[in-house]
């Protein structure tokens, strides 16, 4: 792949706290490498920038590998860029074109406050999992994972239902800011396996009302969530979720 360099035009968001007004600033970075990662070029920036004395652009980010969902940036319109099924810091700069003026935002969610420019508060989403996202086990020595034969269709359901790693995409993708396909998905993967059956009921209900007592919107039903997703969620682990809560209804 041919290597090259670039200059860019960043009107990136900067914003104190979430207690505060932000607005867009424009910068300009040079003899940027295709080959960079895109928060490497962010790297670039923030040295020129405390280089010129002005505060570096925060932003959230941890293994780089695409894996933790640290790396959350609305670029260009899109959550995590323009590559589809991929994270922010495995986007690289071969995505733009030399002179391109690129726009970089935080999560837009009432539920994922702004903590600074470009970092947002997704703790939300970990009040949602301590609500009911566990399973019960017995102490001592390990089951055999044999003991438990399991469909290898579910077995693959749930394998993929867990591959989220709760970034929030789906959340800024969305236009009422829902969190469904990531509930969906934390409730799928555990529904699917008989591991999970003991909370089987108690986890939707409660992990349904955190959602919403977190402040999250209803669900669209126009798909943008799993169009934007890194791990490519299925919404059908949405269908999943209502199933589960209409039946935990019934059950109690």
């Amino acid at each position: 792949m041919e290597h090259y360099n670039m200059n860019l035009n960043l009107k990136v968001w900067r914003q104190n706290n979430k207690n505060t007004k932000g607005a867009f600033k424009m910068y300009r970075v040079e003899n940027i490498s295709s080959e960079m990662s895109f928060l490497e070029m962010f790297d670039v920036l923030n040295e020129q920038l405390i280089k010129d004395g002005e505060s570096p652009v925060a932003f959230d980010h941890d293994c780089r590998e695409g894996i933790c969902g640290s790396c959350s940036m609305y670029i260009n319109g899109k959550p995590h860029g323009p590559w589809q099924a991929n994270t922010t810091c495995q986007l690289h700069m071969r995505a733009f074109k030399d002179g391109d003026t690129i726009v970089v935002e935080p999560w837009r969610a009432d539920a994922f406050p702004v903590i600074k420019d470009l970092m947002v508060d997704r703790s939300a989403f970990d009040r949602i999992i301590q609500a009911g996202g566990y399973v019960s086990v017995n102490t001592g020595n390990a089951v055999d994972g044999n003991t438990l034969p399991i469909e290898k269709q579910k077995a693959d359901d749930a394998f993929a239902a867990a591959m989220c790693i709760g970034c929030g995409a789906c959340v800024a993708a969305c236009k009422n800011s829902s969190a469904m396909l990531f509930l969906s998905a934390k409730v799928s993967h555990l529904a699917l396996l008989p591991q999970g059956a003991p909370e089987r009921t108690t986890r939707v209900q409660n992990m349904v009302a955190q959602m919403d007592k977190e402040g999250f919107g209803s669900c669209t039903n126009t798909g943008a969530c799993e169009a934007t997703c890194p791990k490519e969620i299925s919404i059908t682990n949405i269908a999943r979720l209502n199933s589960e809560y209409i039946a935990a209804s019934f059950a109690d």
